[in-house]
């Protein structure tokens, strides 16, 4: 089993150039749509990932977001928005090692599920 170094990056998981941020701390009413709009403006994405996605039946104290970026140096400007307060919370972006949030997405809505249900912070 792998040990973590944080959410987003696993501990010997090669953290290069990467085009990938994780957006932490966001408020259980953010939207895809909002998160694809305040992140546009500092680069094209191609991806965008939320979780619990948006359709989620249950309520959640908290969501994570994965973005991918057509260029790497979008994920530099992207950090400062660190701290920017968004609804309710002061968002977190960090880079995240590419690849590894898309084939990791079921246990990420696992442990996003898990750590609403023992009120963890995320």
């Amino acid at each position: 089993m792998m040990s973590s170094g944080g959410i987003g990056v696993p501990l010997g998981f090669p953290l290069g150039p990467t085009s990938v941020i994780q957006i932490t701390n966001l408020s259980s009413a953010v939207t895809s749509e909002q998160m694809r709009t305040l992140f546009s403006f500092l680069g094209d994405i191609e991806e965008l990932r939320l979780y619990p996605p948006d359709n989620a039946p249950l309520t959640f104290s908290s969501k994570v977001c994965y973005i991918k970026f057509r260029e790497a140096s979008s994920v530099g400007v992207a950090q400062h928005l660190t701290n920017t307060v968004f609804i309710d919370r002061a968002l977190i972006v960090v880079p995240c090692a590419e690849g590894w949030y898309f084939r990791h997405s079921s246990v990420m809505l696992v442990f996003v599920l898990s750590a609403n249900c023992f009120k963890l912070s995320i």
